[in-house]
């Protein structure tokens, strides 16, 4: 297909038996959609993310200070490089609705950390997973599992990232080295 600023193919690539949609005039460039003949369509510039952190972050909070998970050590995926692995910050190419995943293990939790907080953070909200529970309220100290998904609405450009606050004590709560951040593009 012909465009003013852009040619599109449909056809069937004979390298795969798929048929595809795709960017350029020449078939098997740029593909945008493929369908295989069990009908599964893959998007293989759809954007996703996966990124683990690799190395144990110490003592990062539990003084009250925010501290916004960055360095990520091993890209796991990053489909249409969105995911900034440094920063921690997942920029959203397009508006749309996004699945966005985290898990983690927090230790060196004190009995006396209150106000605890584990939030997904976007630009235009902020979703608390683990709201201002209190260590010595639920009755535990030491270490705590934090998993979630959740669809979120997100404009093109707006940012994602997560945010832990333990308040009440000291700087002694470590982000373990097998925390993940994933995300994905649901349309």
């Amino acid at each position: 297909f012909d465009g003013n600023a852009q040619d599109f193919h449909i056809g069937l690539d004979d390298s795969t038996d798929d048929l595809v949609i795709g960017l350029g005039s020449t078939l098997g460039t740029t593909t945008h959609m493929a369908f295989d003949e069990n009908g599964h369509i893959t998007q293989p510039l759809q954007s996703a993310f996966m990124a683990k952190l690799g190395t144990t972050a110490s003592n990062v909070t539990g003084d009250g200070t925010d501290f916004d998970i960055a360095n990520y050590g091993t890209e796991i995926v990053d489909r249409n490089s969105d995911f900034n692995a440094t920063s921690g910050v997942f920029t959203a190419p397009v508006t749309g609705l996004y699945a966005l995943t985290f898990k983690s293990n927090l230790a060196g939790i004190a009995n006396n950390m209150n106000d605890n907080q584990v939030k997904l953070q976007t630009s235009n909200n902020s979703h608390a997973v683990l709201g201002e529970a209190s260590s010595s309220s639920i009755g535990f100290s030491g270490a705590m599992n934090v998993a979630f998904t959740m669809i979120v609405d997100m404009d093109a450009n707006d940012t994602a990232f997560i945010r832990i606050d333990f308040r009440g004590g000291s700087k002694t709560v470590d982000i373990h080295e097998d925390t993940f951040f994933a995300g994905y593009l649901l349309g």
